[in-house]
């Protein structure tokens, strides 16, 4: 008779549960395993992506922008008085000189002002001429009379002496004698006082006299007015240049200091470049520019920088100080590059996508091992256009990718084919 074993069951259910735990132990490590298993580097073709590699040595800072070139000298000719436009003599674009006339205007109040103010001071020097000679005529006057009083008190002057020593001698009475005295003393105080009003008379002269001249010169000063608004009813240039603008038609009626014309002379140039707001910081008047005008590149210089932020940009005006090239005229587009520093023996390399000055940010450096690509955080330090200082996290040698890398941002490391 068969007999039951017990024993025998529980060890095969023993190794069925060894067999069941030691799977259970192998899944779970599996299971772990590949969740610690890193993703797989994605593959990048090495055409597709911008290597540079990092140097040290002397880098130059720069800061690049857009501008135009735009005259040194323009002249914008206004209006003197209220007129009308008779005529455009001269279209823009031609070439002027400063007798040239632009516009012929029209105003008869002018013409009429010009007439009276003409005729006021040629009345107004008549009266003078005449006002003149009858003063002189006076003077005349005054003198003869200054002249007489002067010759009876000589002649009793002569008197006195000559009858002093008849008198002591007793030939005249002493009573004769003294009255010739005071005849004599009595012109002499007429004298006195005829010199002393020929004195007066001539300083009220010079007085008058003055004073027509001073109205003459203020009725000139008019006249002076009322001929250049009559003469700039013909607008002339003023400069030698090219007329650039005349935003009137004929017909139109205009008023006192309306621009008329602008003039410009297109020799002498200068460019204003538009740099952007978070670089016109290290921007400084006198530093040398490279002014790029598409058909060669002229020297120049900063002369001024605008304080105000105009759309993220500011203005920097620079002065050409070397020759442009043929066919640099206002308003040509021209790009230009600001020299700012060199900096001396420092890690630098080309400016990635994605990295502004003295910041961090993490770029993938180049194994050259194996071509893959790890991500490394690199600190940034003083930018250029084209290049950036390296503070941190590169050596010289070192190859990093700078182009864009957001594509594998999931990714910290990439493999070159």
């Amino acid at each position: 008779m068969d007999i039951k074993r017990e024993d025998l069951k529980i060890k095969k259910r023993r190794k069925q549960w060894l067999f069941g735990a030691v799977v259970a132990v192998l899944v779970l490590g599996a299971t772990l395993g590949a969740a610690r298993l890193k993703p797989a580097a994605p593959l990048v073709e090495r055409s597709s992506v911008w290597l540079d590699t990092v140097k040290r040595g002397e880098m130059l800072r720069e800061v690049r922008g857009p501008g135009t070139l735009v005259p040194k000298e323009i002249r914008w000719i206004t209006a003197e008085t209220n007129a009308r436009v008779e005529r455009i003599v001269v279209k823009p674009g031609a070439q002027v000189h400063p007798g040239t006339v632009i516009l012929e205007l029209s105003n008869p109040e002018v013409q009429e002002q010009l007439a009276s103010a003409q005729a006021a001071v040629a009345a107004a020097r008549a009266d003078n001429a005449a006002k003149k000679m009858t003063l002189e005529n006076q003077v005349l006057d005054q003198k003869a009379n200054f002249a007489q009083f002067q010759s009876d008190y000589e002649s009793s002057r002569l008197e006195a002496e000559a009858k002093n020593d008849l008198a002591k001698k007793g030939v005249i009475p002493m009573i004769q004698y003294r009255q010739i005295e005071l005849t004599a003393a009595q012109r002499k105080v007429r004298l006195d006082i005829e010199r002393e009003r020929m004195l007066k008379f001539a300083q009220s002269v010079s007085a008058q006299v003055n004073a027509d001249v001073a109205r003459l010169g203020q009725l000139e000063t008019t006249l002076v007015l009322r001929q250049r608004q009559a003469d700039s009813l013909q607008l002339k240039a003023g400069i030698a240049g090219v007329l650039q603008q005349v935003p009137v038609q004929e017909g139109q009626q205009v008023t006192a200091g309306t621009n008329l014309a602008r003039v410009a002379r297109p020799d002498v140039l200068r460019a204003e470049l538009r740099v952007a707001e978070t670089q016109a910081k290290d921007v400084a008047i006198g530093q040398k520019v490279s002014v790029d005008t598409r058909n060669g590149l002229v020297e120049g210089q900063v002369e001024r920088i605008d304080p105000a932020v105009l759309n993220g940009t500011v203005q920097v005006d620079v002065d050409i100080t070397g020759t442009l090239p043929p066919g640099a005229r206002p308003d040509l587009s021209v790009e230009g590059t600001i020299e700012i520093e060199r900096l001396a023996d420092v890690v630098y390399v080309g400016r990635p996508a994605f990295g502004q000055p003295n910041s961090e940010v993490r770029l993938f450096r180049l194994n050259p091992q194996d071509g893959s690509a790890e991500r490394v955080p690199v600190r940034l330090g003083r930018s250029s256009v084209n290049s950036i200082e390296i503070a941190k996290g590169l050596q010289p040698g070192d190859q990093v990718v700078l182009s864009d890398t957001t594509a594998w941002d999931a990714y910290d490391r990439i493999r070159l084919n």
